[in-house]
């Protein structure tokens, strides 16, 4: 009686051991199968954020040449904006010089004129006309140089 339950008692350790020891391998799969799910989603999401940061590095290379190339055509645009409105200047400065020469010559013209046809300025041109005209051209001369300064300055 005594040796049947020690035999019995062995056998129920026995039994014991191998449901701890079945029960300690199950427990062990279920955490390594925990783990690697665990693993496998933070990989997951790890593997999104790089791919997302490559995406935004290419997208702000993109955006740095873009940003260079616009920055260039404004540079060339306002370099010729600014060449339009100097030549816009200068024609507008010819138009004034040729305005008054033109004017002069008008001057001129009608002097000659009464001049070949005689009567009271033909005797005032022919008596001081040397001295007028080499006023008037004196005058109009420093009128040029002034424009032509003035054209250069632009």
């Amino acid at each position: 009686m005594l040796s049947s339950m020690v035999k019995e008692h062995q056998g129920r350790q026995q039994a014991r051991k191998e449901e701890q020891e079945r029960r300690r391998k199950e427990a062990i799969q279920a955490s390594s199968s925990l783990t690697h799910a665990l693993v496998d989603h933070l990989n997951v999401g790890v593997a999104q954020a790089y791919l997302n940061q490559r995406r935004l590095d290419s997208e702000a290379i993109q955006l740095e040449q873009n940003a260079t190339n616009f920055q260039r055509q404004t540079s060339q645009w306002l370099t010729l904006v600014s060449s339009f409105t100097d030549s816009m200047k200068e024609v507008g400065h010819v138009h004034n010089w040729a305005t008054t020469i033109e004017a002069d010559m008008r001057t001129v013209s009608t002097a000659l004129e009464y001049a070949y046809k005689g009567g009271p300025i033909a005797e005032l041109l022919l008596e001081n006309g040397a001295a007028k005209w080499q006023w008037w051209w004196s005058g109009h001369l420093k009128n040029v140089q002034a424009d032509r300064e003035l054209l250069r300055n632009m």
